[in-house]
């Protein structure tokens, strides 16, 4: 049997197009009808033109139908498991699902998991905590924002725990992992499930500079998470990956300070090979570094999203330079391209291997 969880909210609204449906009405605002077919509701009665739109109807706004109880519905065929933004246009208004619980941006979200693919939906386990933590980013000269997960227990635990910091790529900030991402509940899975050592994991801002990043995490973040919960304070208690752009800054900290964290994992990236300059400066650094590197560094990962990643031929190139330099690294690739499903199964099969 299928299992499909909805997560979505409501930002304020034209009430005189839509609002909750009466006593009577019943609507579901999403549902798995079976076989990839997911079908979406929205009640607005006096509504005239009605459409869902979204990552599941980017190009061409799917037009919805309205019923005699003033519920509008349409249908979406061959959707694969993922997470997904949605919202409903009324009458040129941009809507959120009034009936879901979780939004990211302007969005609602879809979290849809046929058999099979439940390692990143809502279960009834016991559950960690994901909270959006303040620090001030000397860096930046700023206030900054971190998400952080701590698992289920976390609260009366007197051992201190290893950090994992991961990093979203360009277009996401902090909250991109753990909406789009599903990174709470890919882990709480993974730990009820005795599959992931006890870690608490942190989600930074990377919309900065690469080298500001690089300064603000080693200098400013991972001082504050040491500060501020019961974890470990050395290299070997510490890992950092990072997706796409998230990668980029993951490669600028082996770069300018490999000595903070003992095991990285690159998702989806690599430098620009058609920035031949750049490259070649890149790969002068790693050659210096990697003796130094090697002796301390437990773990060195690189993966991609197969050859229609849009990052695959930078990822080959860089990871030919770090095995030409004499780094030892692991690497794997799958299908999924150079999307989040890719990055959540990327998580689901990563994490586990850390802190060992």
């Amino acid at each position: 049997m299928k299992k499909l969880t909805i997560l979505a909210a409501c930002l304020s609204m034209s009430l005189s197009l839509s609002a909750q449906a009466p006593a009577g009405v019943q609507v579901k605002s999403t549902e798995d009808l079976g076989n990839g077919k997911v079908a979406f509701r929205i009640y607005a009665p006096k509504a005239r033109v009605v459409t869902m739109q979204g990552d599941l109807a980017e190009r061409v706004p799917v037009e919805m139908k309205q019923n005699a109880q003033g519920v509008w519905e349409c249908t979406m065929d061959g959707v694969e498991p993922g997470v997904y933004r949605y919202y409903f246009n009324i009458d040129g208004i941009k809507t959120i699902d009034p009936v879901s619980e979780q939004a990211i941006e302007t969005y609602s979200l879809l979290n849809y998991a046929p058999a099979g693919d439940e390692f990143f939906v809502l279960k009834d386990i016991p559950h960690g905590a994901i909270s959006a933590r303040y620090y001030h980013s000397n860096a930046t000269n700023s206030v900054r924002r971190c998400h952080v997960w701590t698992p289920a227990g976390y609260e009366k635990m007197k051992k201190k725990l290893p950090v994992f910091y991961l990093v979203h790529g360009g277009g996401d900030n902090d909250a991109g992992w753990p909406a789009l991402g599903a990174a709470n509940l890919i882990l709480d899975n993974l730990y009820a499930e005795g599959k992931l050592s006890p870690m608490i994991v942190v989600m930074p801002d990377g919309h900065m500079d690469n080298d500001l990043f690089v300064d603000d995490l080693c200098d400013n973040l991972v001082p504050f998470i040491e500060s501020t919960y019961n974890v470990y304070t050395d290299a070997a208690h510490r890992a950092l990956s990072g997706l796409s752009q998230g990668g980029i800054e993951t490669l600028n900290v082996i770069m300018r300070r490999h000595e903070v964290f003992d095991s990285y994992l690159i998702l989806s990236s690599g430098w620009f090979a058609n920035n031949p300059a750049q490259f070649n400066a890149n790969v002068a650094k790693i050659k210096e570094i990697a003796p130094a590197f090697n002796k301390h560094v437990k773990k060195l990962v690189f993966t991609q999203g197969g050859p229609e990643d849009i990052a695959y031929q930078n990822g080959q190139e860089t990871v030919k330079a770090f095995r030409e330099a004499g780094f030892k690294l692991e690497y794997s690739e799958g299908p999924g391209a150079h999307t989040w499903y890719t990055w959540r199964y990327n998580l689901r099969d990563l994490a586990p291997t850390l802190f060992k």
